[in-house]
């Protein structure tokens, strides 16, 4: 238990401010299982090494 104390949750918007996307963006991330999130009440956290994860995460380059 001492491991999940160590968690940071961020918000959605917070979570969009750090990507540089719209917190409909996040959401759909969330959705679509692209980014993990825990759900408390009727709000969305997402831990912040997932957010990490992602953000480090290679980006294909269609066109």
């Amino acid at each position: 238990m001492a491991e999940l104390a160590d968690v940071r949750f961020l918000t959605v918007a917070e979570v969009a401010e750090l990507m540089r996307v719209s917190k409909m963006t996040v959401y759909r991330l969330v959705h679509a299982g692209e980014l993990p999130a825990v759900r408390f009440g009727r709000s969305y956290r997402v831990p912040e090494s997932a957010v990490t994860a992602a953000l480090h995460r290679p980006v294909a380059d269609v066109g």
